[in-house]
């Protein structure tokens, strides 16, 4: 599965040759934070052609979808293995407050974030880990993305793939979303960044708490 990994990030639809996918596991997206078209657009072109692939088994999206053709957008890609919880902007949707799933050996919540105060604190974020009896959990709300391992949980934000201003009016946001490879205990994560019209991406495993 080496190999999978280092084709993975740029090309996931070639590494099928190598048969990597096969022996690691359906992809997992992790996305969310949208707000289409109140606030953004769309998604970046580079996105669009790398969600167009049939490698994604299921999507975890944590909200804010803006109108129903992200919704769409989304089944599309993973049909029943569609998870999407309710942002604070999902207004006529009758999406989850939370929502749990299992991925290989882990346990996966998801939660939008807006009902955490303060907003992205992650000791709050820990105990709604430990509420949801998680061992993952996806959260969105400040459109930044990052992987926190705190108090025996993994605290993923996929950010905000449209690159949305958040709700503190902060611009400067970078367009991100992760895909989340899954082998028994252990989870491989990429992190997908837009950057002037280019995808740069990063790589962090992740090994069950024992």
């Amino acid at each position: 599965s080496s190999h999978w990994l280092r084709c993975a990030p740029g090309n996931f639809g070639a590494s099928r040759m190598s048969g990597g996918v096969a022996e690691f596991g359906s992809l997992v997206l992790l996305i969310g934070d949208f707000h289409t078209p109140q606030r953004k657009g769309d998604l970046p072109e580079c996105f669009r052609e790398l969600l167009n692939t049939d490698k994604i088994g299921m999507v975890i999206c944590t909200g804010n979808v803006g109108c129903k053709a992200t919704v769409d957008m989304l089944r599309d890609i993973a049909g029943d293995e569609c998870k999407i919880v309710c942002g604070d902007g999902d207004f006529g949707f009758d999406f989850p407050e939370t929502s749990v799933t299992s991925v290989g050996e882990f346990k996966v919540g998801l939660i939008h974030g807006h009902q955490i105060v303060p907003w992205g604190d992650q000791t709050a974020l820990v105990k709604c880990a430990c509420r949801l009896g998680v061992d993952i959990l996806v959260c969105g709300h400040t459109h930044r993305h990052g992987i926190v391992d705190l108090g025996g949980k993994f605290l993923v934000n996929p950010g905000s793939v449209t690159g949305a201003c958040n709700s503190l009016g902060e611009f400067d946001i970078v367009p991100s979303f992760m895909l989340m490879a899954v082998q028994g205990s252990q989870v491989t994560l990429y992190t997908y960044e837009e950057q002037e019209g280019e995808t740069k991406v990063t790589m962090n495993e992740l090994k069950k708490h024992s």
